[in-house]
């Protein structure tokens, strides 16, 4: 299966941590100099774009015409310095921000030859792999970035995920058993909530994905949406999750909570959801 792109929109690191990345061969002081200025200059360029854009003034032609002086830049380098495995990171992501995504791999593939340890090469090319529906192989770089850099919450969030999206590819390769899916999904999904507790996206996330399990803990799973609303910031967020935690407590057989919970949500745009939940309670209560 095809993943979406959109589901990796944040899986590029800023370029700035790629000219501190531990290359495989000590790089010369002048080289280092020479690549963090390249890096800056590609920063800058992307930075001024974004900024344009939001005013109209954005010029695709001349913004084309000084990525490929960057990609001058960078060939030029590492004609010089050709087992430095910074250059050739820094290059990849490049190239994969203006989606070229073949010349990125190459690049990526490179750098992985030179240093097997660098977690931002393992990653993208796991991005790679998933969008190209590899799932299996990109769980497998998703892993090995986890194992380099345990801290870095997005590489346990894009594992997760994966896991959830492509289920169905990695029960079919005969590699994963339905409880180890979901086991190590859950783990992901939490471990990248417990690194950027801040983070809404990773905290919702983990909290939805209980519903996608074979054996739900759904006290957990409410203590997780619990969670999520201590980050809501307006009253459409809130209310959201009070129907979601309702409708767990409906599972877990506490639906007097459920109903107290639902008869707070007020907002029109709410009353489907709201009615769906009502409609449950009345028929869980024949049971």
């Amino acid at each position: 299966m095809h993943l979406s792109r959109l589901l990796f929109f944040c899986i590029l690191f800023p370029v700035a941590a790629i000219a501190q990345t531990a290359p495989s061969k000590p790089a010369p002081s002048q080289a280092q100099v020479q690549l963090e200025d390249i890096i800056q200059r590609q920063q800058k360029l992307f930075a001024d774009a974004e900024r344009a854009k939001k005013t109209d003034n954005f010029d695709p032609e001349q913004f084309q015409v000084s990525v490929q002086d960057i990609c001058y830049a960078y060939d030029d380098w590492l004609k010089k310095h050709p087992d430095i495995a910074a250059g050739y990171l820094a290059y990849g992501m490049l190239l994969a921000k203006v989606d070229m995504r073949r010349e990125s791999t190459a690049m990526l593939l490179k750098a992985n030859r030179l240093d097997p340890n660098i977690p931002q090469v393992k990653n993208q090319l796991g991005n790679f792999l998933a969008e190209e529906g590899k799932t299996v192989e990109a769980a497998s770089y998703f892993l090995a970035a986890i194992k380099l850099a345990p801290n870095e919450p997005l590489y346990h969030y894009q594992l997760g995920t994966l896991l959830l999206n492509a289920s169905d590819d990695f029960l079919k390769s005969g590699a994963w058993t339905r409880a180890g899916l979901d086991h190590t999904m859950v783990l992901a999904f939490r471990k990248a909530t417990e690194l950027a507790p801040d983070n809404l996206a990773y905290a919702y996330s983990y909290a939805s994905c209980f519903y996608q399990l074979a054996q739900p803990d759904w006290n957990e799973a409410l203590k997780a949406w619990g969670n999520v609303e201590t980050l809501c910031k307006d009253a459409l967020e809130r209310q959201t999750i009070w129907l979601q935690q309702a409708n767990v407590m409906i599972k877990l057989g506490r639906a007097q909570d459920a109903r107290a919970l639902i008869a707070k949500v007020d907002l029109p745009q709410l009353g489907g959801q709201k009615e769906k939940l009502v409609a449950l309670l009345k028929e869980t209560g024949k049971k």
